[in-house]
């Protein structure tokens, strides 16, 4: 997207930690919005979160972790079993084919554990380098940069990459930062791309970094209006979610969830578009 002006490669670095800095101070609650509790649950969790949302997929996997709770039980199931319980999240046939073969080559090759490297990830069918990351960052410990289509759209307007390519925006990026860095700067950014710089009509108004963006008037550059623009926790009406997160930065994920089951619950459990709108939810 657009450069800053005779920024030099340096001031381009000192931009962007700038950019880090200010964002872990907006969101000192941001985590992995896949709810899960091992490597396994995440892995999955992230194969399933394809051409999806979180909340879509942390509505089905409490049922489809009990049924298969780990990679043996997983692939031992029934293929059409295994479609019924993940149709919600769309593309269920061939998401249903990735879990059985990776399951199984757990099982074979892993001795049922989730491998815990990038080669080793990567090689697993329906994993690329954006699910290894989120597994390696989030389940091991092991920094990686996340680049989905927030953190995509996010690094080109803050002017961190030219490219449309993911593993040349990875590189690009990664090399801004320090590799401890890697992991919560890609939780930052995706927040803040879930609810602020949205790809149809960012709040450019209401975009507490907007000092710093090169991209600043792309979208709604008027405070009120941008307001009104704002998602999940920040969007108007979620005040009380908002405050208890900051609040208890450790306990944010729960109260999340707890968010966000209420608004499927208020919307008939339906899980369709309305009822992910009301929790204030990316639906693009």
């Amino acid at each position: 997207m657009k450069p800053v002006d005779n920024e030099s490669p340096l001031a381009l670095k000192r931009r962007a930690r700038r950019i880090n800095r200010e964002l872990a101070e907006a969101y000192p609650y941001a985590h992995a919005e896949l709810d899960f509790s091992n490597p396994f649950e995440l892995l999955v969790a992230t194969v399933l979160s394809a051409q999806t949302t979180d909340v879509r997929v942390n509505a089905v996997t409490p049922a489809l972790f009990a049924r298969y709770p780990n990679a043996l039980a997983l692939s031992e199931a029934a293929t059409v079993e295994l479609e019924t319980l993940i149709k919600p999240t769309g593309f269920f046939r061939a998401k249903a084919a990735n879990l059985l073969a990776l399951a199984t080559r757990i099982v074979d090759e892993y001795d049922g554990e989730v491998p815990g490297s990038l080669q080793a990830l990567t090689t697993l069918p329906g994993v690329g380098r954006k699910t290894a990351n989120v597994v390696l960052g989030n389940a091991f410990g092991i920094p990686g940069i996340t680049v989905d289509t927030h953190f995509i759209r996010l690094a080109r307007r803050f002017g961190w990459t030219t490219s449309a390519d993911p593993v040349r925006i990875e590189a690009d990026v990664a090399a801004l930062f320090e590799r401890r860095d890697w992991t919560m700067v890609s939780h930052r950014v995706v927040f803040h791309g879930r609810r602020v710089c949205h790809a149809r009509r960012p709040a450019c108004g209401a975009c507490s970094i907007a000092h710093l963006c090169p991209s600043y008037g792309e979208g709604e550059v008027d405070p009120a209006k941008a307001a009104k623009l704002l998602k999940y926790e920040l969007a108007p009406g979620q005040e009380e979610l908002l405050a208890r997160m900051l609040a208890d930065v450790g306990r944010a994920a729960e109260y999340r969830q707890e968010s966000q089951r209420a608004a499927r619950l208020g919307d008939g459990g339906s899980g369709g578009a309305a009822g992910v709108a009301s929790a204030g939810v990316d639906v693009e």
